[in-house]
């Protein structure tokens, strides 16, 4: 907002001319996000409280110490994060972009899925909350209005019809391969894969919220890069017109994250809740698709692959064999079962997620 009322002043204004830059409002949106979230966090814990009663459900079958440790604790803090986000966003971005609507779109689409989701889970004092088919079919119905949305975005600012619907493959410059429609469910894949994914990493204070900081952050940066002819072509990466104006978003997640993990470091005082990773994942997933770097979200997002796909091996082993592979899924809690502290299991996980955003950073380069 604060870019369609002031850029136009810019050649009148010298302080205007500021808001011309995507990197200045990116930290204008990262600071916003961060305040709302830090300032609010107290009086809605307070409020989550006094409405929640006895918090989020712990699982009884879980781990031991949580039912005595986190039973009580307030979710739907996931909110506090979509409200630093859509602030900050909203703010400093540049409102005409179709790009910023199109990840406010699915963020916010994720974030009512899961507060439903929450929603149901306290009011009932039960761990099931929305229907599980239900649930997946509303995500790929916001997920496919994006990719779609997406899509048309990109052939509009000038991309070439073929290159919208193809998969770009990191480490190599020339390897694009056109899926023509298939391309819409393979983006449905991402988004919603993302999100589920950050979901079940969801399951430690502050497992989750950090992960994803990192992801945004290394996604801001490629959204930045891609979204510059001279960068994308220095770097011989595919020019994606109009996608830097997602760094602004990425700021403000960040920030937003920031001032959540106050609250939610341990021992956490609230939780992200569905209405938080969700959203968070949701948004990660519609970034990595509007830049054409879906493959590149699976190496930067990493971990979040690793806790889903524990709970998929799991599941499939268990129907196959009768027998579990790990202890318990997702894998944080198989690692608690094996006598972990929690302290321990995040922090090593913060650093597995450093290091694959490095990793993902260097495919920009290394072709």
């Amino acid at each position: 907002m604060l870019y369609l009322l002031l850029s136009p002043l810019a050649e009148d204004l010298q302080l205007a001319n500021l808001f011309r830059y995507i990197t200045f409002r990116t930290g204008g949106a990262l600071m916003t996000a961060m305040l709302i979230a830090f300032l609010l966090g107290k009086p809605m814990i307070a409020w989550l409280r006094r409405k929640q009663g006895k918090g989020q459900p712990i699982r009884a079958e879980g781990i031991e110490r949580h039912v005595v440790e986190k039973t009580g604790t307030p979710t739907m803090g996931g909110f506090l994060i979509l409200l630093g986000v859509m602030v900050g966003t909203l703010l400093w971005a540049d409102l005409s972009n179709a790009y910023v609507w199109i990840v406010v779109f699915v963020t916010a689409g994720f974030g009512v899925i899961g507060f439903i989701d929450d929603y149901l889970k306290v009011t009932k004092q039960s761990t099931a909350g929305f229907s599980g088919r239900l649930k997946l079919a509303t995500e790929f119905i916001i997920a496919l209005v994006a990719v779609v949305w997406a899509t048309v975005t990109a052939r509009g600012l000038g991309m070439d019809t073929g290159m919208s619907t193809s998969i770009a493959f990191p480490f190599f410059k020339d390897l694009v391969i056109n899926i023509g429609p298939l391309f819409y469910a393979f983006g449905c894949i991402v988004i919603v894969g993302a999100g589920n994914a950050v979901n079940m990493t969801d399951g430690l204070d502050g497992l989750a919220i950090v992960p994803v900081m990192i992801a945004a952050a290394t996604f801001g940066a490629i959204a930045y890069v891609v979204g510059r002819v001279d960068f994308a072509e220095y770097l011989q990466v595919h020019y994606t017109a109009g996608t830097g104006e997602l760094l602004v978003f990425c700021g403000a997640l960040i920030g937003a994250g920031l001032g959540f993990l106050w609250w939610n470091a341990p021992p956490a005082m609230v939780f992200m809740g569905d209405t938080g990773s969700l959203s968070l994942g949701g948004a990660l997933g519609a970034i990595a698709v509007a830049v054409k770097h879906e493959i590149v979200l699976a190496i930067v997002g990493g971990l979040f692959v690793l806790e889903i796909v524990s709970v998929m091996v799991q599941v499939a082993s268990f129907k196959l064999t009768g027998k579990r592979v790990f202890k318990m899924a997702p894998i944080h809690h198989h690692f608690e079962r094996h006598g972990w502290a929690e302290p321990t299991i995040v922090i090593r996980f913060w650093i597995i997620a450093v290091v694959l955003a490095l990793i993902g950073l260097a495919t920009l380069k290394l072709r």
